[in-house]
């Protein structure tokens, strides 16, 4: 199933209306799409360079327009269909300690999710349950989502077809590079507050814990 939405997404970068495939895919995966839209971004970002900053921006709205899809989908609707999405894409175990980390952390966890592979359903999703601010989850949405989508369509503008290989082998290190000292960060500011070792408590969170 997964295996022929994935070829599926990809045969829309050849398609005629192409960018408005890569909006839709975007779109629905903040919310409950099970393919991120990245390959279908560098496909058409290989074949039409020249304009890889405007699929990264197409890339970037729609993200965080379906972001806010999630968010309500969390906050109005979790009983009866945010919890089915979860369940259905294998993110249900995953909601108690991601609900406890927005809450503890807030925007934080959120920039933190555009240097990693969390799935950004999962925390628009569980945003909108706890009622994280919607003023920082815009702002930062923008920020995470940009992060990955934009650096993408820069290099490629920039460089054009020859930049694939690099990203291909060091835009991951990069990232991680990035998670790390925000990470340090997040440690430091911890320490500094006499958090001490209470931020562990979400590592084990479970739903009772949430209520």
């Amino acid at each position: 199933m997964l295996t022929r939405l994935y070829q599926w997404t990809l045969a829309k970068a050849a398609h005629a209306h192409a960018e408005r495939w890569l909006f839709l895919v975007s779109f629905m995966e903040s919310s409950f799409f099970p393919i991120p839209p990245h390959p279908l971004l560098g496909l058409m970002c290989l074949a039409r360079p020249e304009r890889a900053i405007r699929f990264g921006i197409i890339c970037t709205l729609a993200s965080v327009l379906g972001g806010l899809l999630g968010y309500a989908i969390g906050y109005f609707v979790y009983e009866t269909v945010g919890q089915q999405i979860l369940d259905a894409l294998g993110l249900a175990a995953k909601f108690p300690v991601a609900a406890c980390y927005l809450r503890d952390y807030g925007a934080e966890i959120i920039l933190v999710k555009g240097a990693t592979p969390i799935p950004f359903k999962l925390i628009t999703i569980t945003a909108g349950f706890i009622g994280l601010s919607l003023f920082t989850f815009i702002w930062a949405s923008i920020l995470s989502r940009a992060f990955q989508f934009m650096l993408v369509g820069f290099l490629f503008w920039k460089f054009g077809r020859p930049i694939k290989a690099f990203i291909e082998k060091y835009l991951g290190l990069l990232s991680a590079a990035f998670l790390i000292l925000l990470a340090g960060g997040f440690v430091a500011a911890s320490m500094l507050s006499g958090g001490g070792h209470e931020s562990d408590k979400c590592s084990n969170a479970t739903m009772a814990t949430l209520r």
